[in-house]
């Protein structure tokens, strides 16, 4: 395999109704961090609010992939992937169409990458667009609620998370690959329609050798699960339990599964007691239904997280 460098670099971006402005300023990011148009796939997911188009009129050499249908995260991305990877790729990032690249934040990540064969996957740090806090300096399994939790998550940006460290997985809002190790372990499962692929990714890599970081030392700003609503919304609470059960039916171990139905089955009760106060009741229901769905076995699709979609929204 190619050693990883910024010349065999490419990036892959999804946009599902993502707005013109925000796919624009990432796209500008990654050109402007030395990637030219045709080493970016953007991939887009049946778009109906024009951003497709906007996008590649501002950028017309992007490679591009129109699916005619909302195919989810996972799928969109793996097309990416695929193609970059044909086009000979050493090194795949993954970027949200909602963050925006730091100035020298991609070309240090590749020389990080390079600089250790073992590492498959590192990130930044990732603000929170527009706030000096803390969105993610990687990802940890904890034992408590939702299998996993973003280090760092919402504290103010400060030096003891701007060091490189050892994380579990790297969140796929800014995730770059080395391509050797998505040959060798896989790419993202598309049986998650949105959310934890990155953690299942993550606990692939692991086991087998690859280790994962977090670069803090540089950074990109995001605007958090934009596409789903964001925070405590219905459409990401029901993603995320759905996926938890995928997740533990191929990952799970004692402590996982105790942790699930302790934190995030047993309690739910009392989360909606707290949660009704605090406008939050639709989204503690959802991940309910989620739980429920994810028992049953289902899988969300595009239409799932349309307007009627469950009785929740």
């Amino acid at each position: 395999m190619t050693r990883p460098d910024l010349a065999s670099t490419w990036a892959v971006v999804v946009n599902w109704n993502g707005g013109a402005e925000p796919n624009r300023r990432c796209i500008k990011s990654l050109v402007e961090s030395g990637l030219p148009a045709e080493r970016i796939v953007f991939i887009d997911n049946a778009s109906t609010d024009g951003s497709p188009e906007a996008t590649l009129a501002a950028f017309p050499g992007l490679a591009k992939i129109a699916n005619s249908r909302n195919e989810g995260f996972g799928v969109a991305a793996n097309q990416g992937a695929r193609l970059a990877m044909q086009g000979g790729a050493s090194a795949v990032l993954f970027l949200n169409n909602d963050a925006l690249l730091h100035s020298g934040t991609l070309a240090h990540l590749v020389a990080v990458l390079a600089g250790n064969r073992r590492v498959g996957a590192l990130g930044p740090r990732v603000l929170r667009a527009g706030v000096d806090e803390i969105w993610a300096a990687g990802g940890v399994f904890t034992f408590g609620p939702n299998l996993s939790a973003l280090r760092g998550h919402g504290s103010p940006d400060r030096e003891t998370l701007q060091g490189t460290v050892a994380v579990d997985y790297v969140p796929g809002c800014a995730l770059l690959t080395r391509a050797e190790a998505l040959d060798g372990v896989g790419l993202f499962d598309e049986g998650y329609f949105a959310y934890l692929e990155d953690v299942d990714l993550g606990q692939r890599m692991a086991g087998s050798g690859w280790l994962q970081r977090c670069v803090g030392d540089v950074a990109c700003e995001h605007a958090g699960s934009s596409a789903t609503g964001g925070g405590y919304s219905p459409q990401r609470k029901y993603l995320n339990a759905l996926g938890s059960w995928r997740f533990l039916r191929r990952h799970g171990t004692g402590a996982r599964w105790l942790a699930f139905w302790g934190y995030d089955v047993l309690l739910l009760p009392l989360a909606l007691l707290v949660g009704v106060p605090r406008g939050r009741a639709r989204g503690v229901l959802a991940k309910g239904l989620g739980i429920l769905h994810g028992a049953l076995g289902r899988r969300a699709t595009a239409e799932t997280l349309e307007p009627g979609g469950t009785p929740l929204w």
